[in-house]
C-alpha cells in the first residue's frame, strides 16, 4: 500500500484528501491512500515519517511551505526558484526531494483566465508568505509588474492603510491577487482591507482561497463589477502536477 498525504495546520479546510480519494476511485488506482497529517509544528515531521515508512510523497500547505525546507535533502529547480516547497517526493532510500507545483498551477490558471489582456496589467499581491512567492515568480516570468501589500510595511511595498489613503495605488493595479488566508473557512467574514468602492469592470480579482467558493474579498469585488476567480482550478492543476512528480 502506497501512502501519500498532506501536512499543515490546521487542515479542516483541506482540498487534497477529497480530491485524491475521488481521483483514485475514478481512475481505478488501487493500493494507494491519501491522508491528512495535521502537525502542530514542522519539527514533528521526522516523527511522522518514522511512523509511516510507506509514505511515498507529501503535499505541504500553510504554514510550512518555507520551514519544511530544512528537512529536505534536495530541492528541485522549481522549489529553489520560488523559495518554498509544497510537494515532497520520498525516494526508496528515504531521501526527500522538494518541489513547487503552485507555480505551475497558478501560471496555467492565470494565463487561461486573462490571456488577452495579461500583458497590459499591473498587479497587487496581497500577502508575503510562501504562496505569495510562487505568485511573484509567475508575475515576473509573465512580465507583469507588481507591488506587494502586507500589514507589516517592512516586508512589502505598501501596507493596507496606504491603499485607502492613496487611491492612485489601486487604480494603477488592476490585477489584485489575495495570497493571505483572510476569508478562508471558517473565517468567512474576513477580507483584506481594501477600498473596494474604487473597483470596476476593468479589475481582475484572484483569490488563492477556494473554500468558500466565493470569499468576501471576491464578493466585494464582484459587487463593484470586477471579474473574479477563486483558487480551485489552481489547486486542481497543482494536485495533478504533484501526482506526476510522485510517479515520474
Amino acid at each position: 500500500m502506497k501512502i501519500f498525504g498532506l501536512i499543515g495546520f490546521p487542515l479542516a479546510h483541506s482540498f487534497s484528501q477529497k480530491y485524491f480519494s475521488e481521483k483514485f476511485i475514478k481512475e481505478k488506482i488501487r493500493d494507494v491512500v491519501y491522508q491528512n497529517f495535521e502537525i502542530k509544528h514542522i519539527d514533528d515531521l521526522p516523527a511522522l515519517l518514522d511512523s509511516y515508512p510507506d509514505l511515498n510523497g507529501l503535499n505541504v500547505t500553510i504554514p510550512y511551505k518555507e520551514d519544511v525546507r530544512k528537512y529536505i535533502d534536495n530541492l528541485d529547480h522549481s522549489a529553489e526558484k520560488v523559495g518554498a516547497v509544497n510537494v515532497i517526493k520520498i525516494l526508496p532510500d528515504g531521501s526527500k526531494i522538494g518541489f513547487n507545483s503552485d507555480y505551475y498551477g497558478f501560471r496555467t490558471s492565470l494565463e487561461t483566465w486573462i490571456s488577452n489582456s495579461i500583458s497590459k496589467l499591473k498587479a497587487l499581491v496581497l500577502g508575503t508568505g510562501g504562496a505569495a512567492k510562487a505568485v511573484r515568480i509567475v508575475l515576473d516570468d509573465c512580465n507583469i509588474p507588481y507591488s506587494t501589500v502586507s500589514r507589516n510595511i517592512a516586508k512589502a511595498d505598501y501596507d493596507y492603510y496606504e491603499l485607502t489613503e492613496n487611491t492612485d495605488i489601486i487604480q494603477d493595479h488592476r490585477l489584485i491577487i489575495n495570497t493571505t488566508p483572510l476569508g478562508m473557512y471558517p473565517n468567512v467574514n474576513e477580507a483584506p482591507h481594501l477600498p473596494y468602492e474604487l473597483l470596476n469592470a476593468d479589475f481582475y480579482l484572484y483569490d488563492l482561497i477556494y473554500n468558500p467558493e466565493t470569499t468576501l474579498f471576491l464578493n466585494k469585488g464582484r459587487e463593484a463589477g470586477a471579474r473574479i476567480k477563486n483558487g480551485l482550478e489552481m489547486l486542481e492543476l497543482q494536485a495533478e502536477k504533484s501526482w506526476d512528480i510522485w510517479n515520474e
